[in-house]
């Protein structure tokens, strides 16, 4: 080998070794640490929520609110704010750079100069999924950099499941999708998703009497498939029938009733109590982190707003709204010593959500003063050879400290979890 070749032979020996260590995923250390049964959480304290009648009646009034006051305030800018992601370094799925020419076509479809002009009361007759522009073609910021690609498609905007009332704005030129409001977020569905309702149908689907999924991801039958059920998902209840939307040829709503078996299935508000509280956490524990909802998971604000939504109480659906829903603390100014402090003394477990921008965490007590959370989240942020960002892959719903994966060689200790805390959450407070 030349004396020439040896130094670039050196360097490219070492660039491989730090990218393949970079590449290696590692389990965190808080997986052993801390038990990932959620019931461990639940053994040492009696649980209720004392306000939670009021808050389930909330609810209702929020899941309602696109029937009972079908009006739409944002302005036209607003509601078009995917736009701004045109001048933006865009890859489709493919990984090519989305073109002047794709996102035309795209805001051209939108056909905003239609913007409120249907304002048509609707219901989804399956779990769908919400996006930013009317097309199912993936978004994303460079797939090669740490944090990008897949999953953080930036065209999925959430999902939405089977039940779910809805107000659409107007169609897309192609007639294809519908522009809609739900009860805390905006955005493109599939028309094929949707029906339309009437005030007869929406006398029959408001029983007063709702049920909720308690289990995760179960089917519903009714002599064929009908849809793969995600817990959370609301269903008026009469006479030992549970409602679902489905559409005639005409796209109007109808009722069809369905036999759900007694283990899947509550009536709404679940009770407030350990038990419960146990049988919930447990079915979301472990679950793969989906962004926006993606391929039926969910992210870190689906999993709390599902949670809770059992027990009758309402989350928005994104975590930045969440911080409204509850009496919010801000910690953002404190050290990390006290933002501990604070959280340990003020923080309630199973009804308390600790922020930061980006991410939310349900927080569920604490061992030997460590403060401990459940969250659905992507990976721990690492930093690689000359400094590179990284990620330590988790993918999926985890119990954790605040501090967790700070233990890997790799860790970017710059601006951690705990660093970046905003505020506390508390819902049953006034």
């Amino acid at each position: 080998m030349s004396k020439i070749l040896k130094p670039t032979f050196f360097l490219f020996i070492i660039i491989t070794f730090f990218t393949a260590c970079s590449n290696k995923n590692i389990q965190i250390q808080d997986l052993k640490t801390y038990s990932q049964n959620p019931k461990q959480y639940l053994q040492n304290e009696s649980f209720e929520f004392k306000n939670q009648n009021t808050y389930n009646e909330r609810f209702y009034d929020k899941y309602f609110e696109v029937w009972n006051n079908p009006t739409i305030k944002i302005s036209k800018r607003a509601a078009s704010w995917g736009f701004l992601y045109k001048k933006k370094d865009i890859y489709l799925q493919n990984f090519s750079k989305a073109s002047k020419q794709w996102f035309d076509k795209q805001i051209q479809n939108s056909n905003f100069k239609e913007f409120k002009s249907k304002l048509q009361k609707a219901i989804t007759i399956k779990n769908s999924n919400i996006k930013v522009l009317p097309t199912k073609q993936m978004m994303f910021y460079n797939p090669y950099n740490a944090g990008e690609g897949f999953p953080f498609d930036y065209n999925q905007n959430s999902s939405i499941k089977i039940n779910t009332p809805i107000l659409v704005s107007h169609l897309s030129k192609d007639k294809a999708w519908a522009f809609i409001k739900t009860s805390s977020f905006y955005g493109w569905i599939d028309i094929r998703d949707i029906a339309f309702v009437d005030e007869e149908f929406i006398k029959k689907f408001k029983t007063n009497t709702y049920a909720v999924a308690v289990k995760d991801k179960f089917n519903i039958y009714k002599n064929y498939f009908i849809e793969n059920i995600q817990l959370g998902t609301i269903f008026p209840y009469e006479k030992d029938k549970f409602f679902i939307a489905a559409k005639k040829s005409n796209q109007k709503a109808f009722i069809k009733t369905v036999n759900i078996n007694k283990e899947n299935i509550s009536l709404k508000p679940l009770k407030f109590n350990n038990k419960n509280l146990t049988k919930i956490a447990q079915e979301l524990i472990k679950e793969q982190y989906g962004w926006g909802g993606i391929l039926g998971f969910r992210d870190c604000s689906s999993f709390t707003q599902d949670f809770f939504s059992s027990f009758g109480i309402y989350l928005d659906r994104n975590s930045k709204q969440q911080i409204k829903n509850g009496k919010y603390y801000k910690i953002k100014n404190f050290t990390n010593k006290k933002k501990k402090e604070f959280i340990l003394k003020n923080a309630k477990a199973f009804k308390s959500l600790i922020y930061l921008k980006g991410h939310i965490m349900l927080y569920i007590g604490n061992i030997k003063g460590e403060p401990l959370v459940m969250h659905n989240v992507w990976g721990v942020k690492t930093r690689v050879f000359l400094n590179k960002k990284g990620r330590n892959i988790i993918g999926k719903n985890i119990i954790s400290s605040l501090e967790f994966g700070k233990e890997l060689e790799t860790y970017d200790d710059t601006n951690t979890v705990l660093d970046k805390v905003e505020g506390i959450i508390i819902l049953d407070e006034k």
